[in-house]
Parts: structure tokens; C-alpha cells; sequence
């Protein structure tokens, strides 16, 4: 009954709608253990934070997990690419496994960012790989029908992960263990179980092509990136003139340097060819993408923080309260996948989508300490529907930008560029958003003191609170639960402060994603392809075999070879 399925496979690299499910089931057990970790830890840091007493110290466990997943995410895609994918996606599972118990053995913040270092090179893996083995099997035009089940994955994720996060975080032992640590121990079961599916599941075909590894790149990128992105959020702290700066900059720079030298000396087989970036659809979406990530991490980090701190709500409720978000994201994927899966056009979406947030991280930065919760809400259901019509659209249009054989490096690329942005985002909002931290709050406690009667009130009926919450402001900043020891009068000046503070983030993140909005205004619009990456090998091999002479694959520019007349219609202005 199903005898014709294999033929159909080998000899023209289509799969059928079962055998994709099939694979689709070990792919969504590596990106929900993906997905999982994010919406655990960002209802559950504020409470590592403070019990590993470096609430101000957490952007360096954030940092280290995302450099370590931006620097990996393009060596999976250019390694997948020469070895195949099922390799790397195990690795990388168990990398995360690995890097999830360490955690969870933390003492300190510190150990924390080291081994959420470790945590990271498996992250970076789970989701570009899971992204590229769709591109490999589903063609452009039909994967909006199979984006409902990673939603499903991204949805159940996002709902479970804020109530096992709060659960965890709430809790002051499970098993003689304290609770916030089975926000890591949790993964490793979930990996485990995510290893023997893949395992069994995960098979696709490949044709070994070999290569040059670069190595030399891999380790500029790392000079280049890691004292750029730690000067970004230590400084405030080192002051961003001082000699520890400086030397960061000037190694940073070299690093850089060192990277595009090495990629112009690979050519091919470079770890981000270059000349990838000349096809206008990758230059567009790397660029946008990269944007899109300093907007989404650097307004989205700080919700669940003035959740928390400003309405009081428990890490639990944060991580129900932010649904909304949730819900606009899982729209606007569905509604823009069906709708370019009965179209065939794409462009149109991430401008919609770019639209959305520039309003949503306007509205945002207006919120204040008592603009009421369901206003917030409506804000994050726009923020959402952004997101939701940004992201997939555009890794879409460049895995549809390039030929079959780069499908890992493209989608690499873009998670990339992404990555990296949200790293930065992340390093230098933070440090921004504790460097007016201090100086906001005092000013909020001086205006209390001269304007607020319910201020006044509260300091004359508790004159010995007072002279206890100028004790407890001096490490407010490093165990924010202290504030929660006092009566609401006296706290709302320390609300107000962090409120004003988190608008500064929110009008950063809109002037950058305004940029974003004109980028994306020039994604050409290059009709979708009806053959996916594996069927379009097929053909390649088919034709290869038949004629003599002709040039391997690997040997021509991906701009003449895979857009064909597509992308002459997209730079010749096609962009309606």
C-alpha cells in the first residue's frame, strides 16, 4: 500500500505527507526543548537572580547563552550542509542536555553564565537545523501547511513553560533540591526523550560533498564578537572610555577584521560566503533579521520584568499575564503562512509585521507604573502579531533565494544575524536599562517626598520602614525581592523609577526598529518554488548524471544558479 513511497523519494527526492510528519516529530522535540528553556527563563531569572544575589549581574547569564548560540548556529548550517543534518541535530541535543545539568549546579551567577555558555552551543543548533531540515524536504510553497505543528510545539511551550517556571521558581525545595533548579533539571529528561525520537525518526538522504571546514573563520568570528559584546554590557560598570574598554574595541575590531579576511580566502566554502550577500533577498533578510533581533530581545526582556517588579505579579503570573504575546505571535505565523500558501507571495508580510512592532515598542515605551494590565496586554497581542509576521515569511524567502546545497548556510545565516542581534539588544539595553536605573528611582523618591500624599502618608505611619528601605535601596539592585518587604506607599516611587527607566529601552528599541521597517522595504518578491531543496538534488543528480563535463556542484554563485528569472524580476523592482 505504501510500496511506492521509497521509489518516489529516490528517484525524485519527494516525500510524502506521512513520511514529512514522521520527521517532522523529531524535529519538534528538539525545537519544544528549545522553546521550553526560553519561556522558563524568562519567568524564572528574576528569581535566580536573586537568590544567586546578582539580579544586576543576570545580562551575563543571558549574554554568554546567546553568544554562544550565535557564534555556533552558522557552523551547524555550513557543517550540516557537507555532513548531513541528523548528525549535528543529535550533538546538538546532547550538548544542551549536557549544558541544562551544569546549570543547574550553579552557586553563583558567574557559573551560571558559564554554563548557560555551554547550554547555548547546543541552542544554537536546535532551532537553525530543525528550520533547515524543513527547508530540505518541504518546498516554499506548501510549508505554511506544516508551520501549525511547530506552533503547536512554540504554543504549549510558551503556555507550560511560565507555569513550570513560576512552579520551580516559587517553590523553596522539591527533593531536597531548591526548586528554581529544576528549571534546568527539566531538560535533560525532555532531551533525552528528544535523542531516542530523532534517533529513530530523523533519516535523511545525503551525498557526502567535501569540503573545507573554516576553522579560521569560526575562531575570528569568536575574537571579533565576544570582547565586542562584553564591553557592551559591562560598560557602564568599566566606564566606556577606560583602558578594558578600549582593548575590547581594538580586539573586537581585529577579530572582525580576521573573519571577513578569512571568508574572502574560502570563497565557497567560507563559513558566510560572501558572496551570498549579493543576492538581494539574503542581504535584505540578514540585515532586517539582525534589527528584528536588537528590537524583539531588547523590548521583549524587559515585560516580564515590570510584570514582576512594578504590578507585583508572582514569576507564575508573569508567565501567564504574557499569553497575549503568545497568541499574536502564533496569529500572525498562521495567518501570514496561509495566506502565502494561497498566494505565493511573501513580501508583503514582514512590512505589515515591521509596521506592528515600530507601533507596539511605540505603546510600549507610554506604559507607565499604573497604566492598567489589560492596556499592556493589547500592546503585547500587536508586538506578537509583528513578530509572528516577520520571522517565518523571511526565512521563507531566502531558503527560496538560494540553491539546495546552501539551504543550511542561508537559514544559518539569517538565525545568525538574528541571534546576533538579539545579543546585542540584550547587552546594551540592559546595561542602559541599569545605568538610569539608579539615577530614575532617586528622582522618583525626591518628586514622592516633595508631591506624593500617599507617599507622605505611608513614610508618617511607618517611620521605621523608612529608615529600613534606605538601608535596602543600596543593594535593590541585586535582590529586587527586598522591595517587596515594604508597604505599597513607600514602594511605588521605586515602581515609578523602574517604569521610567524601561521607557528609555522601549524608545531605543523604536527608533531602531523604525530602521528595520525602511530595510525591509527593499525584499524583492521572487515567485516560490513548488520543489523542495531535497527534490531539486534529485533533478541536480539526475542531470549531473547525464551529461559529461559539467561543472560539480558548489562551483557557481548561488545568485545565477537558484533564482533564476526570479531574481531578475525581484532586483528589477518587484517589490509591489
Amino acid at each position: 500500500m505504501s510500496h511506492p513511497s521509497p521509489p518516489a523519494e529516490k528517484s525524485t527526492g519527494e516525500f510524502t505527507h506521512r513520511q514529512i510528519l514522521t520527521i517532522l516529530v523529531g524535529l519538534m522535540m528538539g525545537m519544544f526543548l528549545a522553546a521550553l528553556d526560553q519561556t522558563i527563563m524568562a519567568t524564572a531569572t528574576r528569581t535566580i537572580a536573586d537568590d544567586l544575589k546578582g539580579f544586576d549581574l543576570q545580562a551575563w547569564a543571558t549574554t554568554a547563552f546567546l553568544i554562544t548560540s550565535t557564534i555556533s548556529t552558522p557552523l551547524y548550517g555550513k557543517l550540516s550542509d557537507i555532513y548531513g543534518r541528523r548528525p549535528f541535530f543529535l550533538f546538538a541535543i546532547g550538548i544542551f542536555i549536557v549544558g541544562s545539568f551544569l546549570c543547574g549546579l550553579s552557586t553563583d551567577m558567574y557559573q551560571l553564565a558559564a554554563f548557560r555558555a555551554i547550554q547555548g552551543i547546543g541552542a544554537g543548533g536546535l532551532m537553525s537545523l530543525a528550520l533547515a531540515i524543513i527547508g530540505d524536504i518541504v518546498p516554499p510553497r506548501e510549508r505554511a501547511k506544516y508551520q501549525g505543528f511547530f506552533l503547536a510545539v512554540f504554543g504549549t511551550a510558551s503556555v507550560l513553560g511560565p507555569i513550570l517556571g513560576g512552579f520551580f521558581a516559587g517553590a523553596d525545595k522539591i527533593l531536597w533540591v531548591d526548586g528554581w533548579r529544576w528549571v534546568f533539571y527539566l531538560n535533560v529528561p525532555i532531551g533525552v526523550a528528544a535523542m531516542a525520537v530523532v534517533a529513530k525518526v530523523l533519516h535523511l538522504p545525503h551525498t557526502r560533498v567535501n569540503h573545507r571546514i573554516d576553522w579560521p573563520g569560526a575562531v575570528a568570528l569568536i575574537i571579533g564578537l565576544v570582547p565586542l559584546l562584553t564591553v557592551a554590557e559591562q560598560g557602564r560598570a568599566w566606564g566606556w572610555d577606560s583602558g578594558r574598554s578600549i582593548a575590547c574595541y581594538v580586539l573586537g575590531a581585529l577579530g572582525l577584521i580576521g573573519f571577513l579576511l578569512a571568508e574572502r580566502a574560502y570563497k565557497d566554502e567560507a563559513l558566510l560566503p560572501l558572496r551570498l550577500f549579493r543576492n538581494r533577498t539574503i542581504a535584505v533578510g540578514t540585515g532586517a533579521s539582525t534589527i528584528l533581533g536588537i528590537a524583539m530581545f531588547g523590548g521583549l526582556m524587559t515585560v516580564p520584568l515590570y510584570l514582576q517588579i512594578v504590578k507585583g505579579s508572582s514569576a507564575t503570573m508573569a508567565g501567564l499575564q504574557m499569553i497575549p504575546f503568545v497568541f499574536g505571535i502564533m496569529s500572525g505565523s498562521i495567518i501570514s503562512g496561509q495566506l502565502i500558501a494561497r498566494t505565493g507571495r511573501y513580501r508583503i508580510f514582514p512590512i505589515v509585521g515591521s509596521i506592528f512592532m515600530v507601533l507596539a515598542l511605540f505603546l510600549f515605551s507610554l506604559v507607565g507604573a499604573d497604566t492598567p494590565l489589560w492596556r499592556t496586554m493589547l500592546v503585547m497581542v500587536l508586538m506578537g502579531l509583528g513578530l509572528g509576521g516577520n520571522m517565518q515569511p523571511m526565512i521563507t524567502a531566502v531558503q527560496n533565494a538560494v540553491s539546495p546545497r546552501e539551504i543550511g548556510v542561508a537559514t544559518g545565516a539569517v538565525t545568525f544575524f538574528r541571534s546576533m542581534g538579539g545579543t546585542l539588544g540584550t547587552a546594551v539595553f540592559l546595561s542602559v536599562l541599569f545605568n538610569v536605573l539608579p539615577g530614575n528611582i532617586n528622582d522618583a523618591y525626591t518628586d514622592a517626598g516633595k508631591s506624593d500624599a500617599a507617599f507622605q502618608a505611608a513614610a508618617q505611619a511607618h517611620p521605621d520602614q523608612v529608615q529600613q528601605l534606605q538601608v535596602a535601596m543600596k543593594s535593590a539592585l541585586s535582590d529586587t525581592s527586598v522591595i517587596n518587604k515594604f508597604v505599597d506607599g513607600l514602594t511605588h516611587p521605586f515602581k515609578v523609577g523602574f517604569s521610567d527607566s524601561v521607557h528609555v529601552v522601549y524608545l531605543m528599541a523604536f527608533f531602531i526598529m523604525l530602521v528595520g521597517l525602511v530595510v525591509v522595504l527593499f525584499l524583492p518578491e521572487i515567485p516560490l518554488s513548488m520543489r523542495s531543496a531535497q527534490q531539486q538534488r534529485a533533478d541536480d543528480a539526475a542531470q549531473a548524471g547525464q551529461s559529461a563535463g559539467v561543472p560539480g556542484p558548489g562551483s557557481g554563485p548561488v545568485a545565477d544558479d537558484d533564482n533564476q528569472a526570479g531574481v531578475k524580476a525581484g532586483s528589477e523592482g518587484s517589490t509591489h
